[in-house]
């Protein structure tokens, strides 16, 4: 068996990692966009590293961009098998792959327009045509269910907590006579998430595939999640007469800030200004996990025992018409803005951050994990002058975050994560999904804690299993 790393290999996205088998037979997990790379982001997205028809099998661990956003581009050149996950990680995937599908078909157009007659026409990464098709292949399994995906391999999702439906990936694997267990995390959550249910123990595995976004970090705050809320609204829209606006994923920070801004009304604390969801997308991601109430956690089902909807609360409302978020940049009233994407790298965000960031009353918050090199990750860095819709913008407004609202857990849930498991029977533990000197300090931390075989590969990199240890931190 051999492991080949094709993304998320020292840096955050772009996840997939190819298993081949004696026999030749391919199993891909995830087949993830990379995103916020800069210049070099199309260039990656545009080669695989591997033949995508000779991929035999292809398993999803959740649907976020950066896992599942060249899934139709696979398909488009030769992936024939069935993509396996578990519902309600295909419910989201329906939604995110054409919304990206647009945004591909529409960024190629307005390339085009604008290129100079003597060079090639631009093609859209993939279309909704090849949305449409690749949802085809798509074979759900529900979490605890082993499923024989060939004679040779079997594969169980357990929950993983990150969004609803994720999941971290194990395969029981047979040739050559014997057995091997092998572990993908998936991105894994929070323990005590505010909505969702924490990751689940797993079996015992022989070599585990594990992200490490957060793997120098501990996301505690000071304060809870609302009281932190509670604060930077009253201070910008209270005190200031300012709006905040908020660079959220669709899935996951837009559910969790509508759930702590809800509580706040429960608790009458709720500051009495307009709140916005401005991204049609989230309006469908917030469907999809009302949809899924398996996913809940305890707290959720106490709130609702006695709120229907705790998603929903006075004064907010929903922007789907490009109209209605124009509008809002044209309205000067203290309010708070919830749009897509979280890393302010694309989406309606930019627009309304452009609006608010020369004046020192509005406050942008950011409320997850937003790579270096995105424009989110330069305000959180502390620049004073971003690039913006081809200006350079003087940075006045204040930038506030709340590290412990990411979907990633920091690395105490990463370990608690690994708890369940034997050091000592551990072949090999490469990681993936993250900055590479954030891993170097997470590989030394699993050092200490008894897993002596880490590994930390570079892009393409391969590994065969039936050869000994060649490498490790």
């Amino acid at each position: 068996m051999k492991i080949a790393f094709h993304g998320a290999a020292r840096a955050v996205t772009g996840s997939k990692h190819l298993i081949t088998l004696t026999n030749q037979t391919q199993i891909l997990l995830d087949c993830g966009m990379f995103q916020g790379m800069g210049e070099s982001t199309e260039k990656l997205n545009s080669y695989f590293g591997f033949e995508p028809s000779k991929v035999t099998y292809m398993i999803l661990s959740h649907a976020h961009i950066d896992h599942c956003g060249l899934l139709p581009r696979l398909v488009a050149e030769g992936f024939k098998g069935n993509i396996f996950c578990t519902p309600a990680t295909m419910d989201l995937a329906r939604i995110l792959l054409m919304d990206s599908a647009k945004i591909q078909e529409q960024d190629a157009a307005y390339a085009n327009k604008k290129r100079p007659q003597n060079e090639e026409v631009e093609e859209a990464l993939y279309t909704e045509d090849d949305v449409i098709k690749t949802l085809s292949q798509f074979k759900i399994i529900d979490y605890d269910t082993s499923f024989d995906i060939c004679p040779e391999v079997a594969v169980c999702f357990t929950d993983a907590g990150h969004i609803v439906g994720s999941a971290a990936v194990h395969l029981t694997i047979k040739e050559n006579g014997k057995s091997t267990r092998l572990t993908f995390s998936g991105d894994v959550g929070r323990y005590g998430d505010l909505i969702l249910k924490s990751p689940q123990v797993f079996s015992q595995a022989d070599y585990i595939i594990m992200e490490s976004t957060y793997g120098d970090s501990l996301h505690k705050d000071l304060e809870p999640i609302e009281n932190m809320l509670y604060e930077i609204i009253q201070h910008t829209c209270i005190e200031k007469k300012g709006k905040v606006v908020i660079p959220a994923f669709s899935v996951g920070r837009t559910q969790e800030l509508l759930y702590a801004l809800n509580n706040l009304e429960l608790k009458h604390k709720l500051p009495d200004v307009p709140f916005y969801v401005d991204s049609p997308l989230s309006i469908q991601a917030t469907e999809v996990l009302k949809n899924h109430p398996e996913v809940y956690n305890n707290g959720v089902k106490e709130v609702m025992k006695t709120d229907e909807d705790p998603f929903s609360f006075k004064g907010l409302k929903f922007i789907e018409s490009v109209e209605e978020s124009k509008a809002l940049n044209n309205d000067n009233r203290p309010s708070v803005i919830i749009s897509a994407s979280g890393m302010a790298e694309g989406g309606r965000v930019r627009h309304h951050i452009r609006n608010t960031i020369g004046d020192q009353k509005n406050t942008i918050l950011m409320v997850g994990y937003a790579s270096p090199g995105s424009l989110a990750g330069k305000l959180m860095a502390g620049d004073k002058q971003v690039y913006l819709f081809r200006e350079n913008l003087d940075v006045v407004a204040e930038i506030r975050s709340i590290r412990s609202m990411s979907a990633h857990g920091d690395y105490e849930d990463l370990l608690q994560f690994l708890s369940s498991q034997d050091p000592a029977l551990v072949k090999q533990l490469f990681l993936v999904h993250g900055e590479y000197p954030v891993q170097q300090h997470f590989a030394k931390r699993l050092n200490e804690h008894g897993f002596k075989q880490v590994v930390i590969p570079e892009y393409h990199q391969v590994f065969d299993c039936e050869t000994e240890p060649a490498w490790s931190i």
